[in-house]
């Protein structure tokens, strides 16, 4: 494992937690902290569908209580903690929308429910019942019976820019292992932190 890469360090991580076959777990799941205009957080749990050097990728509706806060302060932190493995990883940097052609990619690989799912959501808003949004997904249902479902314009990826990682593992009697790596002008500096 390279020391300097945090990268090369998550995807050890990464492999690691999906090897696991401890359940009910999901390797995918990590909270992902927001703030609002006004700086008040909110956290929740979302997948990670994808990462590379160019930042960790969700999607999600464009119009949820994320989504919203993501416009007026794009900036975020994901916590991703694997109890079966006893590592956690934090990453926090701005946030960008991926490329239409990305959002529409996964789209078409998620199945046909979760499509429809997206389409009758209006996520974070009152509902008035389950019946009220079961009865919008037959709906749709019926519109997409002989074709392929597009994506709704208000639904899509987000990719978290990293400027810092945090790689924790768990150690006995609380003496943990912890390492911070800091972006600074396209280097990453590494330094070891007390537990």
């Amino acid at each position: 494992m390279e020391l300097t890469d945090p990268f090369a360090r998550f995807e050890g991580v990464y492999a690691r937690a999906c090897e696991s076959t401890q359940a009910p777990y999901d390797p995918t799941a990590m909270t992902l902290a927001t703030a609002d205009a006004r700086g008040r957080p909110s956290a929740r749990v979302v997948l990670l569908k994808s990462f590379d050097r160019r930042g960790f990728v969700f999607f999600t509706n464009y119009m949820s209580r994320k989504g919203q806060e993501l416009t007026v302060n794009p900036y975020a932190a994901l916590c991703m903690h694997w109890a079966a493995i006893g590592e956690q990883v934090r990453v926090a940097g701005p946030v960008e929308r991926v490329e239409e052609g990305e959002s529409d990619a996964y789209f078409r690989t998620r199945p046909l429910q979760s499509q429809l799912g997206a389409w009758a959501s209006e996520q974070s808003r009152p509902l008035s019942s389950r019946e009220a949004l079961m009865a919008r997904v037959a709906l749709l249902a019926a519109k997409y019976l002989l074709g392929p479902v597009p994506r709704p314009a208000h639904w899509g990826g987000y990719r978290l820019v990293a400027e810092e990682m945090e790689f924790w593992r768990e150690g006995a009697f609380r003496l943990h292992d912890r390492f911070q790596y800091r972006r600074a002008g396209g280097v990453w500096q590494m330094e070891r932190l007390s537990p």
